[in-house]
């Protein structure tokens, strides 16, 4: 499997302008510094790439400290065999939208009539704490937290190939014809912005074990490298 680091002196240790509060309900009105050597981790790739056999691989692992893993909050249903605080926090609307107002996501979106967002508290804890938050997030929202956390380490997964991608999509079995073609579609736009990350790694057919011991060493080298940077969020 072959990875390699994408605009990787910019993870340098910077000096960072005091935060204020704009108009993005977003953005919080203060911030916190994690422990020294903590880290934001995003890891993001295109649907089908296999984000989440990846963490369950990750979660496997030794880690000292141990990962965080933040769960996404979400004010859809629970789909059978989905448990609360696990697979995602479950919301009701009423109570998503109150901690939007409050800017306690990271970053939030709505889709199909459903809101999904990044709780901001849990990786302050975790971050603070001298642990390292992982955050599976999509590139959009990927985008949103590296504006408000330029220190985030953004890992992107990809396939061997678009073909061998798609086939994975149509093998999951999981969608109509016409929203395959929509998550293929997307998956090609994705894929094309992977220069925006820190790094890249090719998650190959049957590799995911391998995959996991990448990233895992990527973030060790990250912590090795910037021992004393503290990530403010």
């Amino acid at each position: 499997m072959t990875d390699r680091p994408v605009a990787d002196d910019h993870l340098a240790d910077t000096v960072l302008e005091p935060v204020h509060v704009s108009d993005d309900p977003g953005r919080p009105d203060y911030v916190i510094e994690g422990a020294p050597g903590s880290l934001l981790v995003i890891i993001s790739g295109p649907s089908g790439v296999g984000k989440d056999t990846i963490i369950d691989a990750m979660r496997e692992r030794d880690h000292d400290p141990e990962y965080h893993y933040v769960v996404t909050c979400t004010t859809r249903a629970p789909r059978p065999g989905e448990i609360d605080g696990v697979d995602y926090r479950f919301l009701t609307r009423e109570s998503f939208l109150r901690m939007r107002a409050d800017r306690g996501f990271l970053e939030a979106n709505e889709v199909h009539g459903n809101w999904y967002g990044s709780p901001r508290d849990p990786v302050r804890d975790a971050l603070a704490s001298g642990r390292d938050a992982i955050l599976k997030i999509d590139v959009q929202g990927a985008q949103v937290v590296k504006e408000q956390v330029t220190e985030a380490l953004l890992i992107f997964v990809v396939p061997p190939s678009l073909e061998t991608l798609f086939s994975r999509l149509r093998a999951r079995a999981t969608e109509t014809a016409d929203e395959l073609e929509l998550r293929q579609r997307n998956a090609a736009i994705e894929l094309a912005r992977q220069d925006d990350y820190d790094y890249v790694v090719v998650n190959e057919t049957g590799q995911v074990e391998r995959t996991a011991e990448r990233i895992d060493e990527i973030i060790a080298e990250e912590r090795r490298r910037h021992a004393g940077r503290r990530v403010r969020v």
